[in-house]
């Protein structure tokens, strides 16, 4: 209402509604005496003026959505700002962030495929009839994963609205350390202001850009997913579990698929158990080129590409052409835009990533930063969405609480899945030294694979234990069908510090894999036979 004008409280306090409505030209006269509205900061020549809430999430992906949500549930003004930068094949994608549009969860159902025609070859041993030829259809598959990711944009769409945090489609960069504006797709110009402001725009995979043809003609993981039809012949560049589980599933549903490592696969993991993991894979099926890496990419009039690498073993040059060249090379923070420097929010200078210390604080107070782009942190969702919703408690919520980001478990869902928690073999040997350490390991069979005959040559597990006292478990790794399932339990012991003896008073469930867990009791050191045979 205007000053001025209207309805004006009576003395009882009561609302009076019998004063004659103002002239139009009596409210044009008021308004000029007004004071002109203040505005924004770094709101500039905008279009629209600035907003102010009370925390503005910057990334829509999985850490950011948990700590917009959790904001608004202690009843904040709370926005969200996200803008998908097609790839540069020009592959782009709804709310949600990399695990549900381009990582996790098509990943796993993709794997989930080439499970199935496994359990095709499977079924056959154990009596179903199974006409032959099998044959997979990417466009039915892709169709059904692409839909199910739509839904989660909808979802993720919805759960704002419900809770009230306005969502901004838009690709934002600081202009002060409160304020980030940015173009919609019009052309319009937004200016958001906020008290505090979280920082959790993820990343994206990395192009080889000393590669002749690279980024011309190759795509990555952001593209994969959201092809319509089969890639065909792929080579897989790179040996990360990215690289790997996608190689895997391409390999699972019956396409010619190369991995060509420069070194050693999945580095920063147990590499025993990294070894066994590329030892299953080519035995299933995958070929692999070993230190090896590509110079050029070059594009055939049949329109296949011809790929020119390096041996770096043989020391010579070789060539062959595909019909699809992934890179899976690493991700790089996805920061370029956000102008971080003019605001004085510090990043690594080799990788990019915003340094934060423990309660997930930039250099810039009020600024904080969740997830794949931190530096230091796992880059998983389950720890980006715990300290995302941590973050929000300890902003709006009184709560003290940090995110402990020792002992978190994952899996690399390889065709024969590698589930692990705690410390490698090698980390625990660097930290506590090889004679302080005890390793129980066994190589076993999981039932399901004898009636059908399948090799379980690399289906194995160790427990990283300190001899000392009472052998406190460092470490669990764990190679066969539903790694994941099975590291997700054992997590929680070795969080609570469960110890070697605890372990084996728990009582395994038979017959299951899990179980053999829970009978661990050749140690490396012994050097006798670790193959579990009979019940």
């Amino acid at each position: 209402m205007l000053r001025g004008f209207g309805a004006r409280p009576a003395r009882d306090g009561s609302e009076r509604t019998s004063d004659p409505l103002p002239s139009l030209e009596g409210v044009i006269a008021h308004l000029r005496l007004l004071p002109p509205p203040p505005a924004a900061p770094g709101a500039g020549s905008g279009s629209c003026r600035g907003r102010s809430y009370d925390l503005l999430v910057i990334g829509g992906g999985s850490g950011g959505l948990a700590c917009a949500k959790e904001a608004a549930q202690f009843g904040r003004k709370v926005a969200v700002m996200d803008y998908v930068e097609p790839s540069p094949q020009g592959t782009s994608w709804g709310l949600g962030g990399t695990c549900v549009n381009v990582g996790c969860i098509p990943k796993k159902l993709m794997h989930q495929a080439a499970l199935l025609g496994s359990a095709l070859k499977d079924a056959q041993h154990y009596g179903w009839n199974i006409s032959q030829p099998v044959h997979h259809t990417w466009s039915v598959m892709a169709q059904g994963v692409q839909n199910y990711v739509k839904s989660l944009n909808w979802g993720h769409r919805v759960q704002l609205q419900e809770k009230k945090v306005k969502y901004f489609n838009i690709k934002g960069s600081f202009s002060d350390p409160h304020t980030v504006c940015g173009l919609t797709k019009a052309g319009k110009e937004t200016v958001v202001t906020a008290d505090n402001i979280v920082i959790a725009t993820g990343g994206r995979p990395k192009y080889p850009m000393d590669v002749a043809g690279a980024l011309e003609y190759g795509i990555t993981s952001d593209d994969l997913f959201w092809l319509k039809e089969s890639p065909g012949k792929t080579l897989v560049v790179g040996a990360s579990y990215v690289s790997l589980e996608c190689a895997g599933f391409l390999t699972g549903i019956g396409l010619d698929t190369t991995v060509m490592m420069r070194s050693v696969p999945l580095r920063g993991f147990d590499q025993q158990m990294a070894s066994l993991v590329t030892e299953h894979m080519e035995s299933y099926g995958t070929k692999f080129l070993k230190r090896c890496f590509p110079t050029k990419v070059e594009k055939l009039k049949s329109n296949r590409l011809q790929v020119t690498w390096k041996n770096a073993d043989l020391d010579t040059e070789e060539t062959d052409s595909f019909d699809t060249v992934m890179w899976a090379v690493g991700r790089a923070p996805d920061t370029k835009t956000l102008n971080l420097e003019t605001v004085g929010v510090k990043t690594n200078s080799e990788t990019g990533k915003i340094i934060v210390d423990a309660s997930e604080a930039t250099s810039v107070p009020h600024i904080y930063a969740v997830g794949d782009i931190t530096e230091g942190r796992p880059e998983l969702t389950p720890t980006a969405i715990a300290a995302g919703k941590l973050l929000a408690q300890r902003l709006f919520g009184q709560s003290s609480e940090l995110m402990d980001y020792d002992n978190v478990p994952t899996t690399v869902f390889a065709p024969l899945e590698y589930g692990c928690v705690g410390l490698s073999e090698e980390a625990a040997v660097q930290r506590y030294g090889s004679d302080n350490i005890e390793v129980y390991h066994a190589f076993y069979k999981p039932l399901e694979f004898t009636v059908a005959e399948r090799d379980a040559t690399q289906c194995y597990m160790k427990m990283v234990c300190l001899r000392e006292r009472e052998q406190r478990i460092l470490g669990l790794h764990f190679i066969g069908p539903n790694a994941g399932e099975v590291i997700q339990g054992f997590a929680l012991g070795i969080k609570c510090g469960a110890t070697y003896p605890q372990m084996m008073k728990t009582v395994g469930i038979h017959p299951t894999c899990a179980e053999e867990v829970t009978k661990l009791h050749i140690t490396k050191r012994s050097g006798l036979d670790a193959t579990v045979t009979g019940c």
